[in-house]
């Protein structure tokens, strides 16, 4: 292939002229077509972290339950104790669902199910974190309706449940959508493997399926702006099957007890390249790969398209030399290809050939974060915005009437985020495995039992993007305190997170102010909770031509609980509970769903948060779970004081009799979104020695209410029955999606 290899080539693969010019440095020449291909998916932001690695090495990457560190391996490893560990990561697959929002969605379940079980862990879960535009929008309908077919597809097909989630809908996700992946998976501690390679001689494989001209400079296009060309980036989407999956799965956990393998590594962004290059950089070795053995869909593919592909379901795996015919022998079993492609050298060269010509050679840790990628330090300044933000105050808002806030009220249950997201969950699998036990048994995160003990998994994700767009450093610390309170309200204990850091631009300094002070925010948090960051994933470039996404740093968190009959529901349980606000109202509706949907308030700060406040009440809600003091617990989040009592009556089709507090305005305590408080049931025999705990713990809280048959009553004012609500709540999303 004879192409100029110039700075404007370089450019039009996403690579700066400083770039072009350091990799004629470190080759003593200029590259080939090949080479340069090579280094501009290596080096983009979605490979590389170039604009983001500095401040990732400041979040808290070390706990003493964390057996490996945050980018050491394929995904976080955590000790869960009796001798298992569970493996976890949350990715994103943004720009192809944007393009093509079935297989984009399809191959992000499973793109971050194979780094689960390349490290020998079984995938046991699957969460996700979805954001559109406007539902009243047709393209955000098609989008919605294509992401969710795909997820739930590839999830139903490959087994594995889906097990919990979130979606929100804003007009800034209306050209971006953010499709962010999850999987859970667990492990006997000492039988993981290592995204490595070392040992001269031994061979290398490709596993799984052929090699096709599908997500062909991937990687770079996740690191561009979404333009008008948008659908002309399909042929860099993926396209996946999940039977194939299945079977690669087996074969991978079956083959690594034979004790042949050294080292394997998913083909994920950047295909064959980002697998041999970081495999031979982390085992300081180099590799030798034949090309033209690599097994292909396509005819008279070019070097560079068999080695930037995404086709999926493939591995790269070293095996042991002389072990050749125990690996076959698993692949051929499960019928899936298993080819030689190569050998281990010495050194930390690569070099690829093509029916025997050499037509690439680099330096393997020249192309890997840690390595030769180059690092930078963006400039970023205080958002204009922020001034638009602060001219906001309470006292601009006039405060409803009790009559006006019971039609509100009806408004507000059926806001899209708020809604029930039956439409979407119930087109998942949720119960295969028979250990998701949150199907009939709601709590604030989802459990999953492991059979091998009584313990139990608690997993949720977690971000109110609306929040760190207000405040990035508050929002940032509210997203991992909200994950740490969902997963603390159903019994369980946090553990460590895994983060998907979606963002707009990097070069645009507002967006980079978002992303500094979202994670020094998330960071403060993190160890306050000694949730330690396993890993994950940053996602910049999510924007339209008009302005970014707001930022979203999704939180993926676990949580342990020790004897899964401890767990916590959010359920009311009986007739005339009691029922407590635990933490304290505030005059508070900045960044609501109320102030933001019904008055049409846009920029407001983020909700009142405290840290410590937030801590202390956890733990108290812990001892009181701990304690059997609690019938029910639910936290307060989007929607405030009233949807949480809503959503904890609906299961059990209860009503509910509550009052306001004189000291603050109605609508704050209805429906503000202050940070730091749950509500709860309690019996009358449990009421002493519940409010004796949080007196004595000096946890502010309240007697609201009582748990009533149907009559949803605020003041004294009938508001209506609780059939009303639970039919606006449950049909809002269909009734656009199905108009």
């Amino acid at each position: 292939m004879s192409v100029i290899v110039n700075e404007e080539l370089a450019k039009t693969l996403g690579l700066l002229p400083e770039e072009f010019l350091k990799i004629q440095e470190i080759l003593g020449r200029v590259p080939n077509y090949t080479e340069l291909s090579i280094y501009s998916v290596m080096w983009s932001e979605h490979c590389s972290y170039k604009n983001s690695i500095k401040y990732l090495k400041k979040l808290p990457r070390k706990g003493k339950a964390l057996l490996v560190e945050a980018g050491e391996e394929n995904a976080g490893l955590v000790d869960i104790g009796n001798g298992w560990a569970c493996a976890f990561k949350i990715e994103s697959h943004n720009h192809p669902s944007a393009v093509e929002p079935f297989q984009g969605a399809a191959t992000g379940v499973g793109g971050i199910s194979r780094d689960i079980f390349t490290m020998g862990a079984r995938p046991i879960a699957s969460l996700n974190s979805l954001r559109f535009g406007l539902i009243d929008n047709k393209r955000t309908q098609h989008l919605l309706k294509g992401v969710v077919k795909g997820i739930g597809h590839y999830g139903n097909c490959f087994g594995v449940p889906t097990v919990a989630g979130e979606v929100y809908f804003d007009d800034c996700y209306q050209v971006n959508p953010l499709v962010n992946a999850m999987s859970v998976g667990i492990v006997k501690i000492g039988d993981t493997i290592s995204a490595t390679s070392y040992g001269k001689g031994n061979p290398v494989y490709i596993v799984g399926s052929a090699t096709g001209k599908d997500g062909i400079h991937g990687a770079t296009f996740a690191s561009e702006d979404l333009g008008e060309d948008a659908e002309d980036k399909i042929p860099s989407v993926q396209v996946g099957d999940p039977f194939v999956e299945k079977l690669l799965l087996e074969a991978t956990l079956e083959v690594i007890k034979t004790g042949a393998v050294i080292g394997m590594q998913d083909m994920g962004a950047a295909g064959i390249t980002c697998s041999t290059s970081e495999m031979s950089a982390k085992g300081e070795h180099g590799m030798k790969i034949w090309l033209d053995k690599v097994p292909t869909r396509q005819k008279n593919m070019l070097p560079f398209e068999i080695l930037l592909s995404e086709s999926q379901e493939r591995m790269l795996i070293v095996v042991e030399k002389g072990k050749e015919a125990l690996v076959e022998a698993v692949f051929d079993k499960w019928d899936l290809n298993c080819a030689v492609i190569g050998e281990v050298t010495e050194g930390n060269t690569l070099e690829y050939y093509m029916n025997g010509e050499l037509v690439a050679e680099v330096p393997a840790d020249t192309l890997v974060l840690g390595g030769g990628a180059p690092v930078y330090d963006r400039a970023f300044s205080k958002p204009k915005y922020h001034e638009e933000r602060d001219k906001y105050a309470i006292e601009q808002i006039s405060e409803p009437s009790l009559n006006e806030l019971k039609e509100i009220s009806k408004a507000v249950v059926a806001y899209p985020n708020i809604a029930s997201k039956r439409y979407i969950y119930k087109q998942y699998d949720s119960m295969v495995g028979v250990n998701n036990i949150g199907i009939n048994e709601p709590s604030d995160a989802n459990i999953i039992r492991l059979k091998e003990s009584n313990k139990g998994l608690v997993v949720t994700v977690d971000c109110n993007s609306r929040y760190v767009h207000a405040d990035a450093e508050v929002g940032g610390a509210i997203a991992v305190a909200e994950a740490a309170r969902n997963i603390t309200c159903s019994g369980g204990k946090p553990v460590a997170i895994t983060n998907c850091l979606n963002f707009g631009n990097p070069y645009d300094p507002e967006v980079y102010w978002n992303f500094v002070h979202a994670l020094k925010g998330m960071s403060a948090s993190c160890i306050k909770f000694d949730t330690p960051v396993t890993g994950g994933n940053v996602s910049f470039y999510n924007q339209s031509p008009n302005r970014a996404v707001n930022p979203t740093p999704t939180i993926g968190m676990l949580g342990v609980i020790e004897d899964v009959k401890d767990k916590m529901t959010l359920d009311f349980k009986n007739e005339n509970d009691l029922i407590y606000q635990i933490g304290a109202s505030k005059n508070d509706i900045s960044s609501s769903e109320y102030l933001f949907n019904y008055h049409k308030v846009e920029l407001s700060p983020a909700p009142y948060f405290n840290l410590d406040e937030e801590f202390a009440m956890q733990n108290a809600i812990a001892d009181l779970i701990e304690n059997k003091l609690v019938q029910s617990v639910h936290d307060i989040s989007e929607g405030g004081l009233f949807i949480a009592i809503m959503e904890s009556a609906m299961p059990r089709n209860y009503g509910f009799e509550i009052n306001t507090s004189p000291s603050i305005r109605k609508d704050a305590f209805l429906f503000g979104e202050a940070q730091g408080r749950a509500i709860a049931s309690v019996t009358a025999e449990q009421k002493a020695a519940f409010e004796l705990l949080l007196t004595q713990k000096q946890i502010p809280f309240e007697l609201v209410g009582q748990v009533k048959n149907k009559a949803v009553v605020v003041d004294g004012l009938d508001f209506g029955n609780i059939e009303e609500y639970k039919d606006l709540y449950d049909t809002s999303i269909e009734k656009y999606m199905e108009a």
